[in-house]
C-alpha cells in the first residue's frame, strides 16, 4: 500500500547514497514494500545500471546484499534514454517512499500524515510522564521525544537512521533542549542497562517478533514502569492487534483528526 508521503520526482536517486547498512538490507530483500515486486526489481535494476556510483555505495555499505544487487542489475537491461531511465528510478523511490521521507526529515512534519495529524495530548492520556526517565525506540524526527520533554525529567532517543539522528541534534542545538539526548540503537539491542527506564514508548515497534521485541523493551524498563506504542494518525483506519492484546497490551481507541480509528497501546512491566 502506498503511503503517499513522497513525491518521487522531488527525489534524486542518489538519495540512495543516505541510506544506512540496516535500511539498505531492508530495501533490497523486501524487493520494494510499497510497489509490485515484479515492475520495482525491474526498474531498481535499470537504476543500478544507469547509476554506478549508487550501485558502488550499496554494494560496500551492505555487502550481505551485493549479490542481489548484481541480479537486479543483471535482469534489467542498461538503458540510455533519459525519460526513460528517470521513471524507473522514481518507480524505485516511490517503493521505498518511507526510506526516502527519512532522507529528508525537515519534510515529515507536512509530509507524513502520522505526524501532521497528531496531537501529543494523545500520548499524555497514556502514562504520567512528569519527572520521568523516558526512552523512545525508534525516535525517528523526534514526534514522540519532544512531546515528552516537555514533562519528563529526561528522555533519550533511540534511532537506527543517521539523517533522522542528526536531525533531532540540530532540533535540540537551535532550541536548547537541554534534557534530550539521541544516541544510535534498534528495538532488539538497546544500548542501556536493566531497568533504566520508567517509560519506553515508540510509534511502530512491535511487529517483527513481537516476544523478543517486548522481552528487550521490558528488560530496560523499570518494575512497575510502561510500555507505550502511540502510532499517530492515518487516513486509513487502523486495526486492532490482536497479537498485542493477547500478550497483554491494553488497546486505547480513539477518533483521529481524519476521522479514522486509531489503536494506542500500553502495558505495564511487573518484573
Amino acid at each position: 500500500m502506498a503511503l503517499g508521503w513522497i513525491s518521487p520526482e522531488d527525489y534524486s536517486f542518489n538519495t540512495f547514497l543516505l541510506l544506512e547498512r540496516f535500511a539498505i538490507s531492508r530495501i533490497i530483500n523486501s524487493s520494494g514494500f510499497h510497489n509490485d515486486e515484479a515492475i520495482w526489481r525491474y526498474s531498481m535494476g535499470i537504476a543500478l545500471n544507469a547509476n554506478p556510483v549508487v550501485m558502488w555505495y550499496l554494494k560496500h555499505r551492505c555487502p550481505e546484499c551485493a549479490a542481489l544487487l548484481d541480479e537486479l542489475a543483471a535482469n534489467a537491461p542498461t538503458l540510455t534514454d533519459a525519460t526513460a531511465i528517470r521513471k524507473a528510478e522514481e518507480y524505485a523511490l516511490l517503493g521505498v517512499e518511507d526510506h526516502a521521507l527519512y532522507t529528508t526529515p525537515e519534510l515529515m512534519a507536512d509530509k507524513g500524515d502520522f505526524i501532521r495529524g497528531w496531537t501529543q495530548e494523545r500520548l499524555f492520556d497514556l502514562a504520567d510522564f512528569t519527572g520521568k526517565i523516558v526512552l523512545d525506540v525508534a525516535a525517528g524526527s523526534g514526534r514522540l521525544t519532544f512531546a515528552a520533554a516537555e514533562k519528563a525529567a529526561w528522555v533519550y532517543a533511540s534511532e537506527p537512521a543517521g539523517t533522522l539522528r542528526e536531525f533531532m541534534r540540530d532540533k535540540i542545538a537551535r532550541e536548547s533542549i537541554k534534557n534530550v539526548r539521541v544516541l544510535d540503537g534498534f528495538a532488539l539491542e538497546l544500548p542501556f542497562p536493566d531497568g533504566t527506564f520508567d517509560i519506553v514508548m515508540s510509534d511502530h515497534f512491535c511487529g517483527g517478533d513481537y516476544d523478543e521485541e517486548t522481552a528487550e523493551l521490558s528488560r530496560v524498563c523499570k518494575s512497575g514502569g510502561w510500555l507505550l506504542h502511540c502510532p499517530g494518525d492515518a487516513k486509513y483506519n487502523y486495526k486492532l492487534d490482536n497479537e498485542k492484546v493477547v500478550r497483554g497490551w491494553e488497546a486505547v481507541q480513539y477518533v483521529g483528526s481524519y476521522g479514522k480509528d486509531v489503536y494506542c497501546y500500553r502495558k505495564q512491566v511487573k518484573k
